[in-house]
């Protein structure tokens, strides 16, 4: 898999209070691509970062509903994967890549 494949499934890291707080246990938060799979998600994590991943877990928050200037729209879906590193290994998302 080239690395152009990895930066289309890893759309850029979560930075919130909750996911700082997920950092503490190993765990870093990114949003990824609406049909990515958890392998591939993996993948890209270990092949960007070289790091060893133990576990990944997704969600997608469904986009909410809004009004603008009387025209009803909605927001994209969002799917977000927390990934679970080996005990020793980190990633620091403040660098950039």
């Amino acid at each position: 898999m080239s690395a152009v494949k990895h930066y289309d499934i890893i759309r850029n890291p979560v930075v919130t209070e909750k996911s700082t707080l997920a950092s503490e246990n190993s765990q870093v938060v990114f949003d990824v691509a609406i049909d990515a799979t958890k392998p591939e998600i993996k993948a890209a994590v270990e092949a960007l970062f070289e790091v060893k991943v133990k576990a990944v877990n997704t969600n997608v928050r469904k986009g909410k509903t809004k009004r603008f200037r009387g025209f009803s729209g909605k927001r994209k879906d969002v799917k977000k994967a927390v990934v679970t590193l080996v005990d020793g290994q980190t990633i620091d998302i403040s660098t950039g890549l």
